[in-house]
């Protein structure tokens, strides 16, 4: 097999199974006759990569083909991964917040109601998040229970060892978090300390001192160590979780209970992503900038846009599949 044979059947492992087996050779025969043209291209590289992980998120056009019910079931797994994305990076957000929350009072009120409005949201993401994870436990129990659980055997094994990864080590690293030592102030307990400091951990990897290798190799080791570790085990909790749904073949009940939830949770949000904008446009001041928006800030600003509108159109689609 040649180079390019090679380069070109990893390129394709980034679509689906059954994408694959649809146009994966007309795919190839494409690629490698593009590939003799430009041995070298990122852009094609990342092209595939990111149309091959819009058909995984059963955002692609492969996914068309499927049943109803199967249709239904990938797009709630895009759902699945878009809304987790969204939780990380509001969470990053509002962890940032919480540690100017622990010093001073911030010194606008908009600035003040919106870490309070965050707090709330999330608190309304954990809820729907449990009550959602309730029949898919159910699910997986009475596969095991018929002796039909081998199929979600490894995604499940995968999605619970990313899960024990992420607690395990920011538990670990939430004993260094920097709100610890804050002067008491009034309405300072409205923030959970022990909640915060655990989500600064488990969001050290979203931060701008990646822009700064300078900086960053001045952390100790561990702490870099998890911030590369960390993102792994949380795409391996969802990636494990998305393919564990896709796989359960819930039945429409099921799905229409998750869907409606996962409307509710695309309503929470609009109203985080607004929240935060208003955070912003107050100015996010405050003692020693501890409330300053950065780059990172606006940065997550977008990519939680672009993980609403994922979520919004995952969700209609699934619907819309449903009353089929």
């Amino acid at each position: 097999m040649s180079r390019a044979e090679k380069r070109t059947r990893r390129l394709v492992l980034w679509y689906p199974r059954v994408w694959r087996e649809r146009y994966g050779d007309e795919f190839s025969e494409l690629l490698l006759a593009d590939i003799a043209e430009r041995p070298r291209s990122w852009s094609r590289a990342l092209d595939i990569a990111r149309s091959g992980a819009a058909a995984r998120l059963g955002l692609g056009g492969v996914v068309h083909s499927l049943a109803p019910r199967e249709r239904a079931s990938a797009r709630l797994a895009a759902f699945v991964c878009a809304g987790s994305a969204f939780l990380l990076l509001g969470t990053a957000i509002w962890a940032q917040l919480a540690i100017g929350w622990q010093w001073s009072r911030p010194s606008t009120p908009a600035t003040a109601a919106a870490i309070v409005g965050m707090s709330c949201l999330l608190a309304v993401f954990a809820a729907l998040a449990l009550v959602a994870v309730v029949p898919v436990l159910w699910a997986v129990a009475n596969r095991v229970a018929t002796r039909r659980g081998r199929v979600v055997a490894g995604p499940l094994a995968i999605c619970l060892t990313g899960n024990v990864v992420v607690v395990l080590g920011a538990r670990h690293f939430a004993a260094g978090w920097p709100g610890t030592g804050g002067h008491p102030w009034a309405h300072q307990h409205l923030l959970p300390g022990h909640a915060a400091a655990l989500a600064w951990a488990g969001t050290l990897s979203v931060t701008s001192y990646w822009a700064h290798p300078g900086a960053l190799l001045g952390f100790p080791a561990d702490e870099l160590l998890w911030m590369v570790a960390s993102p792994l085990a949380l795409i391996a909790a969802v990636a494990g979780g998305a393919r564990t749904i896709r796989r359960l073949d819930l039945s429409p009940r099921v799905l229409r209970f998750e869907l409606a939830l996962a409307r509710l949770a695309c309503g929470a949000m609009i109203v985080f992503v607004a929240v935060v904008c208003c955070w912003i446009a107050s100015g996010g001041t405050g003692p020693r900038n501890l409330f300053h928006a950065g780059s990172i800030d606006f940065a997550a600003i977008l990519a939680l846009v672009a993980a609403l509108l994922v979520a919004r159109r995952a969700g209609a689609d699934a619907r819309a599949a449903l009353a089929q």
